[in-house]
C-alpha cells in the first residue's frame, strides 16, 4: 500500500478528541501516521502479527497496521472519550480489513491490564513528560517489558531517557525517521497557531537484529 493511500484509509477514522491537557494529548497526523507505519511493516513485515498500540488515541497507529495486513491489533487508552472513538474507528477497520482488534480503557502504570500474548510489535506515541514529569515511563517500561520483537516509539528528539530504558530491557536502537511533529493548537491555553517540534521515530531491537545499516545510527 501507498502512502498517500493508507493516509486516506486513516483520514476516515474519527479524529483523537484531544480534550486532556495532563495526558498530553496531541493526535499523530495522518500522513506521518502512514509514513511511519509503512516503514515499521518494511522493517517488521506486520502481516499475521500481533500489534499492540500504547496512548493509542483514537487508534490510528494501531489500526495503520491492520490496513497493512496485520491479524490482530490491542489498543491502550486511558482516555474515556479517546476510548469510544477508537472502538468506532476499530469496528470499520475490521469491516474493511478482516482484521481482529480491541480497545482497552486503563491507565498504564495505575490499572491492571490482562494482555494476549505474544505481542510481537509494539508501536507508540506516548505523553512526552512535558505536563507530568515522568509521563511516559510506565508506558516505556510497559513495552519494554513484554519480550516482542521490536518497538516502535515515537518522541522527542531531545529524550534521552528512552533509549536507556531500552538498554536496561535488552534492546538496541535505531532512528528510523526524524521528523517536525506539528501542533495543532488544540488548547485554550495555545496562544498562536500551529507550531511543530523535532522527533524521533525509534525502532527498538534485540542484539543482532538492526535493519538500518547506516552505524552512525545506532544507539546502544
Amino acid at each position: 500500500m501507498r502512502p498517500k493511500h493508507l493516509a486516506i484509509e486513516l483520514s476516515k477514522l474519527q479524529p483523537h478528541p484531544c480534550q486532556s491537557v495532563e495526558l498530553e494529548q496531541y493526535a499523530t497526523e495522518g500522513d506521518l501516521a502512514a509514513y511511519w507505519m509503512l516503514g515499521v511493516d518494511q522493517l517488521d513485515a506486520v502481516e499475521g502479527k500481533h500489534v499492540l498500540d500504547v496512548a493509542a488515541g483514537n487508534g490510528i497507529l494501531g489500526l495503520a497496521t491492520m490496513f497493512l495486513g496485520a491479524a490482530k491489533v490491542t489498543l491502550i487508552e486511558a482516555d474515556e472519550q479517546a476510548i469510544e472513538v477508537a472502538r468506532q474507528n476499530i469496528q470499520r477497520t475490521q469491516d474493511k480489513t478482516g482484521g481482529s482488534a480491541k480497545a482497552i480503557h486503563a491507565m498504564v502504570g495505575r490499572d491492571s491490564i490482562e494482555l494476549d500474548e505474544p505481542i510481537d510489535v509494539v508501536v507508540m506515541n506516548p505523553p512526552w513528560g512535558v505536563q507530568t514529569t515522568r509521563a511516559d515511563r510506565p508506558l516505556l517500561e510497559l513495552a519494554f517489558s513484554l519480550n516482542a520483537e521490536s518497538v516502535h516509539i515515537l518522541h522527542s528528539a531531545k529524550a534521552k531517557h528512552v533509549q536507556a530504558i531500552a538498554s536496561d530491557h535488552g534492546y538496541q536502537g535505531e532512528i528510523m525517521l526524524e521528523t517536525e511533529f506539528r501542533l495543532p493548537p488544540t488548547y485554550a491555553h495555545h496562544s498562536k497557531g500551529k507550531a511543530s517540534t523535532a522527533v524521533r521515530c525509534w525502532r527498538f531491537h534485540r542484539p543482532g537484529d538492526a535493519k538500518l545499516i547506516d552505524d552512525e545510527n545506532q544507539e546502544a
